[in-house]
């Protein structure tokens, strides 16, 4: 047992762990020891004869609960550390409902529900109650279950809610309420409870039995909540019963790292703790050992517009360190290509190893385009907290079509897609037509494509649409030796009904899904747009197949950890790097467009950009594009209004406009020459004036901005033009319209045709 253990305590830290035998609140800034304190404290108990089972501490993460255990073992006997009840919420529950579940109608032995395991339960409910399940949608009606649990709305309180019925049905979903009541039956029938029911279910359990609630808070001395700004109102209405008695409540947390509204939690419980418990007492963690004063200075500034917020003072002690620096890209491939050579850099000026480095973006859609520069660069790199973008399943159902598009005797791609949406070709007569291409020894494609599907004992009425699938794919084949591969990728996804199916699905997960596929489209037709400037050629899907393969087929070591990480500003929580770059720092993506509007919205996306910031240790990157590409053109974006709420002081602005901007002076920026070739901005003034925007359809974009492409420009004949493989030229003639529009260009090369939306054209005086 380690006796000492309180010397390495700083007095802040030291007052929050001694003083145990009251209701506490620990605010605890980012960086400040908080684990460490939550640990001392436990143990701090345990040194003071406290037996560990009459300690109860929860937790979000198994990871945060074991990292607890093992910390508290290095400072007591280890038998005692394995004694307290420490745990998630939900592995807590769900062993003391185990304990109690006769009290609410469940065998001891119940099972455990996963999402998997619930979206099929509802699934199966809509088909038999003849719903639509283009409308009834597993994952949205799951959704809206979790949420009611969360609130504590049972199935017959949701059923008697006219308000809730109501905007049901107007979404045409109105059977929500007859759906939760059989599928809450199903799964006790099936002896069975999700995630939600093990909150709930404890909750009924010591509303509806006092005598097991008492029980319980007669057992619970201390009661110990991290993270308790994460809280949702289910859990909240079961750590204030069960601490009612003794009241030695103890909830460490930072209201301004509440993240998880999408998720129920309501930064209400933490902000509203010193009402809960008028008794209470406040010690607040604002030392942050883990930033430089920048870092810290810049974050305190950043979060200081939110208005609801408890009030401390995060400071640092260690050095100033670097400026933060603003990065303006032209594009999303320039900001990618630009990130990569900043770590480049940090690797190898900086001698910084990779592990230490993370970029961190508002959505997951955002990893393509860094996961394609860091390929190109050799940078190593992990997707943290997901798959990799090519192995999202609505990536995969794309890349499956346009596999089949180019080689239908793809066996792999037909199986997924074959009935995907569906076209009512089933699971038996799937594994019939496929049994059969076995038995032959040739593809699925074969048979189904041929005599052969109608000798297999299938429904005249599924063999027809097996043959209309058959001439849909081959019309798609027709149709890729006429497109290029951009307006190829469109079309498949759109006429199999891809689009439409992702389109539809209203739930946030649904929107990510979507936008996940808008930007497989950007990928594309970048990949497009580079191999038409090195050839002049058709680019075609088959073209794109083939490099997408090898770009999925990248074989990174699992077992190096000297690796990148990728990560959405949510899964950064917790985590820290030496150096962090947040990028797509954009109005409509950070903050998410999903947002704008409501404050309460803005101030949870503001936070969030306050985790992102400070996360780092040594250094931090903001980095922006000036044009984005949507739906496969290009949209004029501004800076995101977080990076133009830090105070100016702290920060650095950089760009990749070339040198023909040199002296020149736009409104809040000052210019200076970079050691890069680039050039640094520093903001002095109007830090919240609109930047001039950029033209990059026509011959007036501002030419101070060298660099700016030509889409769909009317050029004058005559006009001077630079292409970045051919050269310089003059317009000889203009043909076609819209997308097809195309210049006839004479080069110093020779005379070239170029579509003008790939052609990435430079105007020249």
């Amino acid at each position: 047992m380690k006796s000492n253990y309180l010397e390495e305590l700083n007095e802040a830290q030291l007052k929050a762990v001694v003083d145990y035998n009251s209701p506490s609140l620990i605010v605890a800034g980012a960086g400040s020891g908080k684990t460490r304190v939550l640990t001392y404290r436990i143990a701090h108990l345990l040194h003071n004869n406290v037996p560990p089972y009459k300690i109860l501490a929860l937790t979000f993460t198994n990871k945060a609960a074991r990292e607890m255990r093992d910390r508290i073992s290095q400072l007591v006997e280890p038998e005692k550390a394995r004694s307290i009840w420490m745990g998630t919420f939900h592995s807590i529950f769900a062993r003391i409902l185990r304990y109690e579940a006769e009290f609410i109608g469940y065998d001891k032995n119940y099972t455990i529900y996963d999402t998997t395991d619930s979206q099929n339960l509802i699934k199966a409910i809509v088909k038999e109650r003849q719903l639509n399940p283009k409308d009834y949608r597993a994952n949205l009606i799951l959704s809206k279950i979790s949420r009611a649990k969360n609130n504590l709305v049972t199935p017959q309180i949701y059923a008697s809610d006219s308000e809730r019925i109501e905007h049901d049905y107007k979404n045409r979903i109105g059977e929500t309420y007859m759906i939760y009541e059989i599928y809450q039956n199903r799964c006790r029938t099936s002896n069975a409870m999700d995630f939600d029911d093990l909150l709930l279910n404890m909750n009924i359990l010591i509303r509806d039995f006092p005598e097991i609630l008492k029980k319980y808070q007669n057992k619970f001395s201390y009661i110990l909540v991290d993270e308790y700004q994460d809280t949702n109102f289910s859990q909240y209405r079961i750590i204030r019963q069960l601490c009612e008695l003794h009241r030695n409540i103890c909830v460490v947390g930072d209201d301004s790292q509440s993240i998880y509204a999408f998720r129920g939690a309501r930064i209400e419980n933490i902000l509203n703790f010193q009402t809960d418990y008028p008794d209470h007492k406040v010690f607040k963690l604002e030392q942050n050992y883990r930033s430089t004063q920048t870092i810290v200075q810049a974050a305190n500034s950043l979060i200081a517009k939110n208005t609801m917020q408890l009030p401390k003072t995060i400071y640092s002690e260690n050095d100033y360190g670097p400026a933060i620096i603003i990065s303006e890209a032209i594009t999303e491939n320039d900001e990618a290509f630009r990130i990569a050579d900043y770590i480049t850099s940090d690797s190898s000026e900086l001698e910084m190893p990779y592990s230490e480095i993370a970029v961190l973006y508002r959505n997951n859609s955002q990893s393509r385009i860094f996961e394609e520069a860091f390929r190109r660069r050799n940078i190593p790199y992990r997707i943290y907290g997901g798959i990799t973008f090519y192995q999202r399943k609505e990536i995969k159902d794309c890349i499956a079509y346009f596999r089949m598009v180019v080689n239908p005797n793809d066996d792999q791609a037909l199986l997924r897609i074959i009935n995907y949406p569906a076209r009512g070709i089933g699971k038996n007569t799937v594994e019939r037509i496929e049994s059969v291409a076995l038995n032959l020894n040739v593809s699925i494609w074969q048979v189904i494509s041929s005599d052969i599907v109608n000798q297999i004992n299938i429904q005249s009425g599924i063999v027809s649409r097996i043959q209309k699938f058959v001439d849909f794919i081959l019309n798609l084949q027709r149709v890729e030796q006429e497109m290029d591969a951009y307006d190829c990728a469109m079309h498949v996804v759109r006429v199999s009904g891809l689009y439409q199916e992702l389109s539809e699905d209203k739930t946030r997960e649904g929107w990510e899904r979507l936008q996940n596929v808008e930007e497989l489209f950007n990928g594309v037709r970048n990949f497009v747009a580079e191999k038409y400037n090195e050839t002049s050629d058709l680019v075609r899907l088959s073209n794109y197949v083939e490099n997408v393969s090898l770009l999925t087929d990248f074989d990174k070591d699992e077992k190096n950890s000297n690796v990148v990480s990728l990560m959405t500003a949510h899964a950064s929580k917790g985590l820290e790097f030496k150096s962090v770059y947040i990028v797509g720092a954009e109005e409509s993506l950070f903050p998410s467009s999903m947002s704008i509007g409501r404050l309460q919205d803005i101030e949870e996306e503001r936070r969030l950009f306050y985790v992102a910031l400070t996360r780092a240790k040594r250094k931090v990157t903001i980095s922006w594009a000036r044009q984005r590409s949507t739906y496969g053109s290009l949209d004029t974006r501004q800076l995101s209004r977080f990076a133009n709420e830090i105070d100016p002081k702290y920060v650095l602005h950089t760009s990749s406009y070339s040198s023909r901007t040199e002296g020149t002076r736009l409104k809040g920026y000052s210019f200076q020459k970079s050691s890069g070739g680039g050039f640094n901005f520093d903001f002095r003034k109007n830090v919240n004036e609109q930047k001039p925007s950029l033209n990059i359809f026509t011959k007036q974009a501002d030419k101070n901005y060298e660099g700016v492409f030509i889409e769909f420009a009317t050029l004058p004949l005559g006009q001077k033009v630079l292409h970045q493989k051919f050269g310089k030229g003059i317009v000889e003639s203009i043909e076609g319209d819209g997308t097809n529009r195309k210049a006839i260009i004479n080069f110093e090369t020779g005379t070239k045709t170029l579509l003008l939306r790939f052609a990435r054209l430079q105007l020249l005086d």
